[in-house]
């Protein structure tokens, strides 16, 4: 790595000593080398500690009770020295020019707080091609978070103040913590884009967040409510994000109703009721 950057890289793990090295080895062979890599151990019974230890000296390794992804990740940002966050899920591996080509943009637009690019996906060892609904873009992006995370997190450098500003990651919610925070960045400000294919994802493996839920979208509107009840949107964006959960709602509801979670059911008619909304989402 010839060149540095103050980017801290957060990395969280839990169990993943079967694809960490990958990852890690994609960070450790930037083009521009961040300031430091932090791992944080989610608790993991396999031997990601003793082997990160003993393969990657120079990376920073926080241990930590098993407490989720979203602690992990807040552990490794309040422990974070960088002007810049970048993070990196550990199934996830980063093409070697990617912090180059990401700090490269962002000081061509220095207002900018956040940049996300594009990526590839692999599913079972075969690249796949992603649906238009999945397609990335830059600006004023709200909307298109809307419907499902618009922004991957191991594509995302982010400087240190938003978390100042918007704070961390939602440590109540085991999945869908990253639409979340998306949502509560990008109502306040746009983020910057680079139209290219800087890491690549791995998925179909068995122990992916998106498998160990049942009803994802639940986590989504937990999120949606939230922000409903908490964030200073406009008009359209209150409305845009008002009638999404009411569409996401009618769904989930039926799903959990036919497996027998009614109190589910009630606590989000409920939460519709505090949202001034007595409509009926069965």
């Amino acid at each position: 790595m010839n060149n540095s950057a103050n980017i801290s890289v957060i990395i969280p793990s839990y169990n993943r000593w079967y694809c960490l090295p990958r990852a890690l080895d994609s960070v450790l062979s930037q083009s521009m080398a961040p300031l430091e890599v932090i791992v944080i151990d989610d608790g993991s019974t396999d031997d990601t500690v003793l082997n990160v230890t003993k393969h990657y000296p120079s990376v920073v390794l926080l241990l930590q009770e098993n407490a989720g992804v979203s602690a992990a990740r807040n552990a490794g940002i309040r422990a974070a020295k960088g002007e810049w966050i970048a993070l990196l899920d550990s199934d996830d591996v980063w093409h070697n020019n990617k912090l180059e080509q990401q700090l490269s943009a962002l000081q061509r637009h220095p207002e900018q707080r956040l940049c996300h690019c594009d990526e590839l996906w692999i599913r079972n060892g075969v690249r796949v091609n992603p649906k238009n609904k999945h397609r990335k873009s830059g600006g004023w992006i709200f909307e298109q978070c809307l419907p499902l995370c618009a922004i991957s997190p191991s594509a995302a450098v982010i400087r240190r103040d938003v978390f100042d500003d918007i704070g961390l990651f939602d440590e109540t919610l085991p999945a869908c913590e990253d639409y979340d925070y998306w949502l509560r960045l990008t109502h306040r400000e746009p983020v910057l884009y680079v139209d290219e294919a800087l890491l690549s994802k791995y998925g179909g493996h068995e122990d992916q967040l998106s498998r160990a839920h049942w009803g994802m979208d639940r986590f989504r509107i937990q999120a949606l409510i939230k922000l409903l009840k908490t964030a200073e949107l406009n008009d359209s964006q209150r409305d845009a994000a008002r009638a999404l959960l009411k569409k996401k709602a009618v769904v989930y509801t039926a799903g959990a109703l036919k497996r027998g979670r009614h109190d589910e059911v009630q606590q989000l008619n409920t939460a519709f009721e505090e949202l001034g909304d007595t409509g009926n989402h069965q």
